[in-house]
């Protein structure tokens, strides 16, 4: 069985949650100030713009290594941000 249907269906879902982010970004408040005290709603947009390009690069194959990349460092990023704010 190919994971590939899981994958994209992943993708989507990253996408769609970071498309969210735009839409009703209230709900990300709380999870983005952690990491992001200063400048929240700006951060809430950015990390938005940063989950839709991973979710839409998750499914289209091509760009499939570079998105897991940038999921990795992505979640470094936030990781970081949150211990540095604690």
């Amino acid at each position: 069985m190919s994971a590939e249907p899981l994958i994209k269906l992943t993708g989507v879902v990253v996408a769609v949650t970071g498309l969210s982010h735009f839409v009703r970004p209230e709900l990300f408040e709380s999870a983005t100030k952690s990491a992001f005290p200063d400048n929240t709603v700006t951060h809430t947009y950015i990390d938005g713009g940063i989950e839709t390009v991973i979710g839409l690069a998750l499914v289209a194959p091509k760009t499939r290594k570079l998105a897991l990349a940038g999921l990795l460092a992505y979640g470094a990023y936030l990781g970081v941000n949150v211990a540095r704010n604690r």
